[in-house]
């Protein structure tokens, strides 16, 4: 689904169904050099369960038109203006590791009508690290290997993902190997220069739930537990043997928050 937005395309994957703004909307928002790809299983999940799904590719990623945005509230903001542009009222808003990091400055916010907040690879802040950086702006092969190093967790290394044949790695690779000259180290100076993550995080009075991968080493469990300490209310899960790209590394898990967390809403 393309909208028009700032004047540039903007894509959204619906999950397999027609968007309908009068159902239940949950947007998907991807973390650093990613793309909607990262949201296949939940998108399509959510979308055939009764809610209007967008898996968006925010400005620069995936089949999105650019430039990038340099800042976390000028994602946040963005997001906003998709909202209206597809005439959703109120929205859920589920995040991963950037994405989490723009879903709660959103959520925060006080024009949006925000009613639900899951947040995966969370963190209070995502200070950036030097060489990942200096990778990223002058030598982006080496920062793609480094990220994917960083990013998977050890028994994802291995092999023996649920779905035969996946090799979890070079998927990771392909992935980053997608984005425009600038891309990736946008989005890190965007993580590195975030600062407002606890205050955003005490406006927000939207149930949440923070999802942590228990061997992730770019936003560690106890990263994503402070982050709950801010948020009134707010419920962790830690998924074991996990590192920080969950939605791959333990794609029926995470479904499986999912829906335990949105169920209330779904009964109501």
């Amino acid at each position: 689904m393309h909208i028009l937005l700032d004047g540039r395309r903007a894509y959204a994957a619906t999950g397999g169904r027609p968007f309908d703004a009068a159902k239940p909307v949950v947007v998907f928002i991807h973390g650093a050099g990613q793309d909607h790809t990262n949201w296949q299983l939940p998108a399509r999940w959510f979308a055939w369960h009764g809610h209007a799904v967008l898996a968006i590719d925010l400005p620069g990623h995936g089949r999105s038109e650019g430039p990038p945005l340099t800042t976390v509230p000028e994602m946040a903001a963005w997001i906003g203006r998709l909202l209206a542009a597809v005439g959703a009222e109120e929205a859920a808003l589920v995040g991963h590791s950037l994405g989490s990091a723009i879903a709660l400055e959103a959520a925060a916010a006080p024009a949006l009508c925000i009613c639900r907040l899951a947040l995966l690879g969370a963190a209070p802040a995502l200070p950036g690290n030097d060489l990942l950086l200096r990778a990223a702006r002058d030598q982006p092969l080496e920062a793609h290997r480094l990220m994917t190093a960083w990013a998977l967790g050890a028994d994802a290394k291995l092999g023996g993902n649920a779905v035969p044949g996946l090799w979890l790695s070079n998927a990771s690779l392909a992935l980053l190997a997608r984005n425009g000259p600038g891309v990736l180290y946008a989005d890190f100076e965007a993580c590195n220069t975030w600062q407002s993550g606890p205050q955003a995080a005490r406006r927000v009075s939207c149930p949440t739930l923070i999802v942590m991968g228990g061997k992730d080493v770019m936003t560690p469990p106890r990263a994503g537990r402070q982050l709950a300490q801010h948020i009134p209310g707010a419920l962790s899960l830690t998924i074991a043997n996990c590192g920080h790209t969950l939605m791959a590394e333990a794609p029926d898990a995470v479904l499986d928050a999912l829906i335990d967390f949105f169920a209330p809403a779904a009964l109501a």
